[in-house]
């Protein structure tokens, strides 16, 4: 008897796909990433958020406020989205950053999925009336508010992400009852105005690229 063939493989043996391997360990890094972030309860609150905008359409909540209040009623649950965004990057401590390269990857892919998600949400909750402004206003003030969030959460931290879209929603009550010309304050705009989505496209970008190159701020790092 001798040792030849022991490390052969049988005849009839089909060897694992080695390439397969890097896909699924991605996939669950990716998972084990969501659910650090909060991703599912996340996307259940945006869905909440979804349905909320239906029914204040289909019932007509607020229009007794006239044209304004009903666009600061929807403003408002578009805000909520944004929020609910920019606080699943907060995380104790930033664990993740074992992932090493992948981390910047994984925050830019959760912040535009999540973005993705609450504009499906609400649009299809746009569906039980008429939305001021449209789908496109629709868009244009939640990627702007998401911005917001998403840098707030840059300087103050994930658990203060919130802070971003809360005070633009202040900042712009008030003028959503008047005729604002600057085009930083783009809910007040025409859904087609050129300038307001610029600049909620600007803030939006900036937005994603600070959560992604630096990520939320954690005040417990010096």
């Amino acid at each position: 008897m001798t040792a030849a063939g022991v490390q052969s493989s049988p005849s009839g043996a089909v060897p694992a796909p080695a390439a397969a391997w890097p896909a699924v360990a991605w996939l669950r890094l990716a998972r084990l990433y969501a659910v650090s972030r909060r991703v599912p309860a996340a996307l259940g609150l945006l869905a909440a958020l979804g349905c909320l905008l239906w029914a204040a359409l289909y019932w007509r909540w607020n229009i007794a406020g006239g044209p304004a209040a009903q666009q600061f009623f929807s403003l408002a649950i578009e805000t909520g989205a944004a929020a609910v965004i920019a606080v699943t990057t907060y995380a104790f401590g930033e664990p993740e950053r074992a992932t090493g390269r992948w981390l910047p990857w994984l925050r830019l892919a959760a912040a535009l999925a999540l973005t993705a998600a609450a504009f499906g949400a609400l649009a299809a909750g746009a569906t039980g009336g008429t939305l001021p402004g449209g789908t496109l206003a629709l868009l244009r003030d939640l990627a702007g508010l998401t911005g917001t969030g998403l840098l707030a959460a840059a300087v103050l931290g994930g658990a203060f992400g919130w802070a971003g879209p809360m005070a633009y929603l202040l900042i712009t009550e008030t003028a959503l009852s008047g005729a604002p010309t600057t085009p930083w304050v783009w809910p007040a705009r025409p859904p087609h105005d050129l300038g307001a989505a610029l600049c909620a496209s600007a803030v939006f970008a900036a937005g994603i690229v600070a959560v992604t190159v630096f990520g939320a701020r954690d005040p417990g790092r010096r």
